[in-house]
């Protein structure tokens, strides 16, 4: 029986039959049905260990073990494992085309040692990933995700002159793989300040990813679905600038965006926490503290894994991000309307011309801070300079019948004379 298989029992009878007895090598080989060598193998491990029989006997097993240096015993011949960084795999999960099977290969590679078999490897790593938060189970490549919501707590603004409060909203975003995160504050959550604060949210991280993930807020979901949500018609716009997709979580399905849910916490506590005792005025004062508490929150150390988000960000997502467009979004609202029969759309007090065929038949505007356009069917058939005079009309000459053009040119020459 070779050495390596003695159970710890056996060791432990075969120095008490040699100290306490005092028998033969022989004799306890026989007595125990082992071999001279084995006998002699622990009788020396026993004498070298400079301790007295008397103490070893009292020793537990686990103490015996270690001072005769004998294996544990296992299925076969028991030799320790190199241990792999199970933080690092975990970490390597997040990059494009990375598997546990290649990174197996390359700790057996550069193991200083034995190494786990594959199978007992991926058991190792299952484990290790249970003990982490439960938003970081969900495995998320590099450059893939931009999760986005607004945290519960609010900051109040006060104004100044008339001492009103406001409560200010805190917009997050969290980058899936490295946990990168993002903060500012709006006045609303309507679809401007969402989409406002996207934009800077991407501006920050200095890129574009694959998906962003939001809620199924109805300032950016026109129509609510399990499995296909339509998205406004500015959020859309939104998306095609951009290149990006915007896919919502699915309703009551908090793991869809359990990243952001925490990113939220860590932002609740690390950064609102902070600024609780102090007074402000405006946004833009508030941003600046926020903007301020970002950087040591990117570089603080995470707790479980190796590096900080920053780190992680820069080794992660940052390559894999796709780069920003050379121009900025331009916001528009979407309006259903129908031209009177003078061939006007009215918004905002305002009226604007349209082709005369098209009174009376349904259209859609878009309005910008500077521009109203008109389409009709998907096509572009008016653009206007957008004004904020109440009860004046915009009519250009082409929108107008023939038989118009003589009596507007008659009210020129009137209102020359």
């Amino acid at each position: 029986m070779p050495a390596e298989r003695i159970a710890m029992h056996k060791i432990r009878e075969l120095l008490r039959l040699k100290y306490d007895c005092a028998l033969s090598h022989e004799r306890i080989a026989r007595a125990l049905s082992i071999s001279k060598g084995v006998v002699a193998k622990y009788v020396k491990a026993a004498e070298e260990c400079g301790r007295p029989w008397a103490e070893l006997s009292a020793a537990d097993e686990a103490e015996l073990r270690r001072v005769l240096g004998v294996a544990r015993r296992g299925r076969g011949a028991s030799v320790a494992n190199v241990p792999p960084d199970l933080a690092a795999v975990h970490q390597g999960l997040k990059r494009k085309n990375v598997t546990l099977a290649l990174l197996w290969e390359e700790y057996v590679q550069t193991a200083d040692g034995p190494s786990y078999q594959y199978s007992r490897f991926c058991d190792l790593y299952r484990a290790f990933a249970r003990t982490l938060k439960r938003s970081m189970r969900q495995v998320h490549r590099a450059g893939e995700k931009l999760f986005i919501d607004y945290a519960g707590d609010t900051v109040p603004i006060v104004d100044a002159d008339t001492g009103e409060i406001s409560r200010a909203q805190i917009f997050v975003a969290v980058l899936g793989a490295s946990s990168y995160t993002f903060a500012c504050a709006t006045a609303t959550q309507s679809q401007a300040d969402w989409l406002g604060s996207l934009a800077r949210a991407l501006a920050f991280i200095g890129g574009v990813p694959e998906l962003v993930v939001p809620d199924n807020t109805r300032s950016l979901v026109g129509q609510a679905d399990r499995y296909e949500p339509q998205l406004q018609r500015t959020t859309a716009e939104f998306a095609a600038h951009y290149g990006v997709a915007i896919l919502p979580a699915r309703p009551y399905k908090p793991q869809d965006k359990a990243k952001v849910e925490v990113g939220v916490q860590i932002v609740q506590r690390w950064i609102l926490a902070r600024l609780r005792h102090r007074r402000f005025f405006s946004l833009g004062e508030l941003n600046e503290a926020i903007a301020a508490l970002l950087e040591p929150l990117n570089t603080r150390a995470f707790r479980r894994l190796p590096g900080s988000r920053h780190e992680a960000f820069e080794t992660l997502d940052r390559p894999a991000l796709r780069p920003l467009p050379a121009t900025a979004f331009q916001f528009a609202q979407w309006k259903r309307a129908k031209p009177n029969i003078d061939y006007h759309v009215e918004f905002d007090g305002h009226y604007y011309s349209v082709p005369y065929a098209l009174a009376g038949q349904a259209v859609e505007l878009r309005i910008t801070a500077s521009s109203i356009e008109c389409f009709a069917a998907g096509r572009r058939v008016a653009v206007h300079a957008r004004s904020h005079r109440p009860g004046v009309y915009s009519t250009l000459t082409e929108h107008m019948p023939a038989s118009h053009h003589v009596t507007a040119g008659c009210k020129l020459i009137r209102a020359a004379d």
